[in-house]
């Protein structure tokens, strides 16, 4: 993710936190010195902060490290003001995995919860309000194992694609199957989240943000979910382009930038004699121009790292690694020479026109 900071690997998942992290910090401290409170108290409410997003991503990679247990791979864990976010390469489509990894996020909340729990004293009286306005070192723990237990009940919410909804769809696709179990999750999921977007105008605008998220991030996995069943059981042939413009190594930067002027392609396979070679983008092809490459050979400014899907190849799984990387179009091979090419747009427009013969 852009204008993060990466802080280093854990189980060789990067672990990055958002820019917008530092407003939070930021916004902490100005609270703090408007009540008047002195410097040490200022920077235990900042290390309050902290301790609860250590929690966030403990509770992210027991999302991630269970998913790796099912041959997942995580990219990144990015730390955002309202939470991490663990980027899967995709979730399990099983519904047992799936309700194992939706649930080992909030096990960890319970584990850490249930420790401290433990270890610390039982408190003699009951806690009013001012016990949780202000972080002193005597209710540091006692707040930090509070907030565990919010993040438990929190995630239990069945809005997708949040932890509870997601285990709402993994229960749910034991019997209907993930299609209709993404829908009807997904739809719960967008009504939870306008009532949260409709209560934060009232009290907090915090759940307006987490309304946002929740609405979107349903009707996203919804989408995506009903375009993968659309593609079951079609090839990477029946989806790709066979009308394409290419270019040869021995191109100049001027022969492609008169390509790319007269004809509709922005991006182009490089190819001799049938073997992709390379491609060139339209911001590489820009970037030479700046540098005045005009008669620069397109061999010397093209990606020569290209990643092709076979004909028979699933369609699917073209889908899914192009809404994954957002490469814009990979080459596509028959017998080891260059075929066709795929790209979301026609990917998008072979579901299109699936789902308009179907209706």
């Amino acid at each position: 993710m852009k204008w993060s900071l990466n802080l280093g690997r854990v189980a060789g998942i990067k672990i990055l936190v958002h820019w917008t992290f530092v407003l939070l910090l930021g916004w902490v401290a100005l609270t703090e010195a408007q009540r008047g409170s002195d410097v040490p108290t200022i920077l235990l409410a900042i290390g309050f902060i902290l301790a609860v997003f250590l929690c966030v991503v403990l509770h992210e990679l027991g999302h991630a490290l269970t998913a790796k247990h099912y041959g997942i791979n995580t990219k990144m864990i990015t730390l955002l003001p309202i939470g991490g976010v663990a980027s899967l390469e995709k979730m399990p489509e099983k519904p047992k995995q799936e309700l194992l990894v939706a649930v080992a996020g909030p096990a960890v909340n319970v584990v850490i919860a249930l420790l401290l729990w433990l270890v610390l004293p039982s408190l003699q009286d009951v806690p009013t309000e001012e016990f949780f306005l202000r972080i002193t070192p005597g209710n540091f723990l006692y707040l930090l194992l509070f907030v565990n237990v919010v993040l438990v009940l929190f995630n239990a919410i069945p809005a997708f694609p949040m932890d509870g909804g997601r285990v709402l769809r993994a229960l749910l696709a034991f019997k209907l199957g993930r299609v209709r179990a993404t829908q009807i999750a997904a739809n719960l999921g967008q009504l939870l989240a306008i009532f949260f977007i409709f209560i934060g105008f009232f009290y907090n605008p915090f759940l307006i943000l987490i309304g946002a998220f929740v609405f979107f991030g349903a009707y996203s996995e919804n989408m995506v979910v009903q375009h993968l069943d659309f593609l079951r059981g079609h090839s990477v042939r029946e989806g790709m382009m066979t009308n394409f413009v290419t270019l040869a190594p021995s191109d100049t930067v001027r022969d492609a930038l008169n390509k790319l002027l007269t004809g509709s392609e922005h991006e182009f396979i490089v190819e001799q004699e049938g073997v992709v070679v390379g491609t060139l983008t339209r911001s590489q092809l820009i970037q030479a121009v700046k540098e005045e490459q005009m008669d620069t050979l397109v061999s010397k400014v093209m990606s020569a790292e290209v990643r092709t899907f076979s004909v028979q190849d699933k369609l699917s799984d073209a889908y899914t690694e192009l809404q994954k990387t957002r490469v814009p179009l990979y080459p596509v091979l028959e017998n080891g020479r260059l075929a066709g090419v795929i790209n979301t747009d026609n990917i998008n427009e072979f579901i299109m026109i699936k789902s308009a013969l179907t209706q």
